[in-house]
C-alpha cells in the first residue's frame, strides 16, 4: 500500500508483516503498514514446540500476522511474536489489511480520473480522511450512506463527487445479520396454511421496511428467522418489530414461543 504509518506500533498491537531475511534462529520481517520499520521474530516466537529447521515454518517474501511484544524506540528495535496470534486474530487482521487496499483503489481510481498521482490525492484528501476517521475502508463505508460526511473533511466539491460515485460503485456495504427461532404450533384444521400466512406476513414487512429477510425451516416446529441491515440497532429493532407481528397474527391460532439466538 501507498500509505504507511508514521512512528512506532505499540505493545500487544497485530500487524501484517512481510518476511525479509531467515537466520537459524530468528526471522528479520518488514513492518507492512508502519513506514521504515522493521522487527525481529525470535525462533522460541514462531511455533510452539520444537523447532528443527526455521524453514518448515516461515519463506521470505511471505506476509505474515504477528504480534508486537516490545518496543526500543532508543535502539529502534521492535520484537514480535508469530505464535501468540491466534486464528481469529489472523482472519481479523487479513480482512482488515484486504479491505484497506481495496479502499486504497478507490483513490487510485480518483486519481486516474482526474490525471493525478497517488501523492497528489492523498495530499488532498487522504490524509484528511485518515487524520478524522482512523482508515480509508471506515469512511468509505460511512461515505455510501450519508455522503454528507465530506464536510468534515473539506474537500474540493467536484473531487468528493467523483469519491461519491466511486465509493457507491466499489465498496459493498457491510452486512449485520441476527438471528432468532420461531416455534410455530397449530393444531387447526388448515393449521400448516395459518403458519405460512405467518411467516409470509414477515417477510412482507422486512420487504416493506427495506431490510433482508431469510426464513429457514429446520425441523417441526422450527423456523430460523435472519435480519440482515448495515446497522445492528436497526436490525434488533427490526426483529422485535417482526416478533410481535408474529406473536399478534398467531394470536388464538396456536401456540408460538420465540427462542433468543
Amino acid at each position: 500500500m501507498f500509505y504507511q504509518k508514521q512512528g512506532f506500533p505499540e505493545e500487544n498491537e497485530i500487524v501484517i508483516c512481510t518476511i525479509k531475511k531467515i537466520l537459524p534462529n530468528c526471522v528479520f520481517i518488514d513492518l507492512d503498514e508502519y513506514k521504515n520499520k522493521e522487527g525481529v521474530i525470535q525462533i522460541s516466537e514462531i511455533s510452539p514446540g520444537r523447532i528443527r529447521n526455521i524453514r518448515d515454518f516461515v519463506k521470505e517474501g511471505k506476509k505474515i500476522v504477528c504480534k508486537i511484544l516490545s518496543v526500543n524506540k532508543e535502539r529502534n528495535h521492535i520484537d514480535l511474536s508469530l505464535r501468540r496470534v491466534n486464528q481469529a486474530q489472523r482472519i481479523n487482521k487479513n480482512k482488515e489489511y484486504k479491505q484497506e487496499q481495496k479502499a486504497e483503489k478507490i483513490l487510485e481510481s480518483l486519481a486516474r480520473q482526474k490525471n493525478l498521482t497517488l501523492k497528489d490525492v492523498y495530499d488532498q484528501i487522504g490524509y484528511k480522511i485518515i487524520e478524522n476517521f482512523g482508515n480509508l475502508n471506515d469512511f468509505f463505508q460511512e461515505l455510501i450512506k450519508d455522503n454528507n460526511i465530506l464536510k468534515q473533511i473539506e474537500i474540493d466539491p467536484v473531487l468528493g463527487e467523483s469519491l461519491i460515485n466511486l465509493a457507491k460503485s466499489k465498496i459493498k456495504p457491510k452486512e449485520i445479520k441476527i438471528s432468532t427461532v420461531l416455534k410455530l404450533v397449530s393444531s387447526l384444521p388448515n393449521g400448516i396454511e395459518v403458519i405460512k400466512e405467518t411467516l409470509k406476513k414477515i417477510n412482507e414487512s422486512c420487504i416493506k421496511d427495506g431490510f433482508g429477510c431469510d426464513i429457514l425451516y429446520i425441523g417441526a416446529p422450527n423456523y430460523r428467522l435472519t435480519i440482515t441491515s448495515s446497522n445492528y440497532k436497526d436490525a434488533e429493532k427490526e426483529l422485535e418489530k417482526i416478533e410481535k407481528l408474529a406473536i399478534s397474527n398467531f394470536k388464538n391460532k396456536g401456540k408460538i414461543e420465540i427462542i433468543k439466538k
